[in-house]
């Protein structure tokens, strides 16, 4: 078995770059199949979900050439309709802007229902309401989503968004880009993965108006040419070091970050006593004396991320009182605090409430991380905790963090990764 094996107590020091974003690469990496041309993505993540999606894309008839582990070239011309491989799909989330880049440049798409992070329901009806809505006729059968334009092309429409969601507004962009005349997305997501997904789109001749607020507007075109693309640095990745220096009460210069993307992150861990700074396009980040408690709730941006939330409250667990944190998006975003509490911490949860009352410290623990985030609360965790904490399966971590052991260690962290049998093989060894 795999594990992360975090030996903490000591702060972090130093300076550490962001990689591109995971949610934006998830989504403008399929977008490049709409494009007839050749595109060149920068600054890509080296995470397995990407691995995962380029090899799903080469499977599909694009073809894939990485230039170098941040840079891949992209060439759909002339392609022709292909399917992919639908149990690669079923592994990660982003597989349904497939559905949305399909319709639009075949008028045809069977992708498998979306995988990723086990955080309760996340339902699709509103991307299913927005392809409808564009003329596509839309089943779910077998676990597949099936769609199908039976009169040509997609056609402009206006779309309210029962819900603010970002994968059905990004999913009703790819689709609405070469369709004929106007979409209107009302009640649009707002976050800036969406942005970089309407710039990349716009940048090979889309015509796509008011990203970044509630009312996006796509006036659709008849092609869409090949070019260059920088991904926007991650958000949530450099929220997660800036956790991880207050949490160990030490000061970190997080490079290469648009910091006006973490005001909701920096903000709150200011009045949680950390001192932050910003410069250009680095963010520093000091903390000296015990950390305070504070309330959360989580909202879609500009609001406090709940991709921040497992990773804020292993912070707030080692505060000097009692804090309140309300979810608000997920349903199951809970599941790590079972693993924070084998290392003592006090957190009762009701429903989407958690009640953290801080302890003086943290124990290092046998514990897993059950989804991608809670991964990245267990490394924060043991980072600030005595002793020696193991983390188990980390693949979830490795689904959107790119070389986050290597990052910790120029930190000053004591974290490797290490092979240890599981159960069963060293019970077969006492045996023998």
């Amino acid at each position: 078995m795999t594990q992360m094996v975090v030996r903490g107590g000591k702060p972090i020091r130093g300076e550490v770059g962001i990689s591109g974003g995971k949610n934006a690469v998830g989504a403008i990496l399929p977008a490049t199949m709409l494009v007839d041309g050749v595109c060149r993505i920068e600054n890509i993540p080296q995470i397995s979900d990407v691995s995962l999606l380029l090899t799903n894309m080469h499977k599909m008839g694009a073809g894939v050439n990485t230039v170098n582990k941040s840079t891949a070239v992209i060439d759909s011309k002339g392609l022709d309709y292909h399917e992919g491989d639908q149990d690669l799909m079923s592994r990660i989330r982003a597989t349904y802007y497939f559905v949305g880049v399909m319709l639009g440049r075949f008028g045809k798409a069977r992708v498998a229902m979306p995988g990723g992070c086990d955080l309760g329901v996340r339902p699709i009806d509103q991307h299913l309401k927005g392809l409808r809505a564009l003329g596509a006729e839309v089943e779910v059968e077998n676990g597949l989503i099936c769609a199908e334009v039976k009169n040509g092309r997609l056609r402009g429409a206006s779309i309210y968004l029962d819900v603010v969601s970002v994968g059905a507004t990004i999913n009703i962009m790819l689709a609405a880009v070469k369709a004929r005349g106007k979409t209107v997305i009302e009640n649009a997501a707002r976050e800036p993965h969406v942005v970089d997904v309407a710039n990349f789109l716009n940048s090979m001749g889309a015509d796509i108006r008011g990203a970044g607020t509630s009312v996006i507007r796509i006036y659709g075109v008849e092609k869409l040419s090949g070019g260059t693309y920088t991904i926007i640095p991650d958000q949530i990745e450099a929220g997660t070091f800036l956790t991880a220096a207050a949490a160990t009460g030490g000061e970190v210069l997080v490079k290469n970050v648009i910091p006006k993307h973490l005001l909701s992150i920096t903000a709150k861990l200011e009045e949680m006593g950390a001192e932050v700074e910003e410069r250009g396009d680095a963010v520093f980040i000091r903390r000296t004396g015990r950390l305070r408690p504070v309330n959360l709730k989580t909202m879609p941006y500009p609001g406090f991320p709940t991709d921040m939330l497992p990773q804020l409250t292993a912070c707030l667990s080692i505060a000097d009182g009692t804090s309140v944190i309300t979810e608000t998006v997920s349903d199951n975003r809970y599941k790590f605090v079972g693993e924070l509490s084998r290392m003592g911490a006090d957190i009762q949860v009701d429903g989407k409430t958690a009640v953290v009352r801080g302890v003086e410290r943290l124990s290092g623990s046998r514990v897993k991380a059950c989804d991608l985030r809670a991964g990245a609360a267990m490394v924060v965790a043991g980072l600030a905790a005595r002793g020696v904490t193991r983390i188990g399966d980390i693949h979830h971590i490795e689904r959107g963090y790119e070389d986050m052991c290597g990052k910790l260690r120029n930190l000053g962290a004591d974290i490797s990764i290490v092979e240890e049998a599981a159960p069963d093989e060293l019970a077969e060894k006492a045996m023998a």
